[in-house]
């Protein structure tokens, strides 16, 4: 019989909020092998001592500045070269245009976990087994998270809870790899938001868009190929 492999996805968001004057939204998702998991855990803490910084410190994309620009730099190019880790990136614009009432039973709440099954079904094969971090939204997130899974395991018939086995909500603190997801989600809004052409926009940030965009060859604001198995982006935007 063979041997299906466990793979973890850690779920992060940015400008989630309905009302952060934000009219885009990032969800994105990073995959990891679970055998994989404790390697790259202490590959990211012994990066952040290299360069400095408490193997504990939380990783933010609102925390780079030119004074920690090469530890940022150095996880960027740790994630490309990274054979084990991939990642899938949702951005919705328009957030600020949604008809909330005609397609999300009046809740704002309804949507952003649309945009979630969006995000995490295209993750997810029957022949290997799931298991979902998503970073903690704010306390009523329980309900919903639960009905998400039914939602993504009925969508492959998959009642048992056999190849998705759970989603849990947990702290970005306690995750290297969330942190990972906060730096690119950020990098795609600042993008989005046209944040690096403002008068007082960071070097610093713009240095690691840059290095998405040439080192990498990543468009962001184009969608790949569904299939696109590294780094997996769709823009999406509200109905008209």
């Amino acid at each position: 019989m063979e041997v299906k492999v466990l793979y973890n996805i850690y779920c992060d968001e940015s400008c989630h909020l309905q009302y952060d004057k934000s009219n885009v939204m990032a969800l994105g998702a990073i995959v990891c092998p679970n055998e994989e998991k404790s390697k790259v855990y202490n590959d990211i803490r012994n990066i952040k001592i290299k360069h400095g910084v408490s193997s504990w410190s939380e990783l933010k994309w609102t925390k780079i500045s030119n004074t920690q620009i090469e530890l940022y730099k150095e996880l960027v190019y740790y994630f490309f070269n990274n054979e084990n880790l991939s990642m899938r990136i949702i951005v919705a614009e328009g957030k600020d245009k949604l008809d909330n009432d005609k397609y999300n039973d009046g809740e704002y709440n309804t949507w952003y976990y649309k945009m979630y099954f969006r995000l995490l079904d295209p993750l997810i094969d029957e022949t290997e087994n799931y298991r979902v971090f998503i970073d903690i939204k704010d306390t009523r997130g329980g309900p919903k998270i639960r009905k998400l899974h039914d939602v993504l395991c009925s969508n492959i018939y998959d009642f048992k809870h056999e190849v998705l086995k759970d989603i849990k909500l947990i702290n970005s603190k306690e995750s290297e790899l969330l942190q990972i997801v906060d730096i690119f989600i950020g990098a795609l809004t600042y993008a989005h938001r046209g944040l690096n052409f403002a008068e007082n926009h960071s070097l610093a940030k713009e240095t690691i868009i840059n290095i998405m965009e040439k080192d990498f060859r990543i468009n962001l604001f184009k969608n790949t190929k569904l299939n696109e198995n590294k780094f997996n982006l769709f823009i999406w935007t509200p109905r008209r």
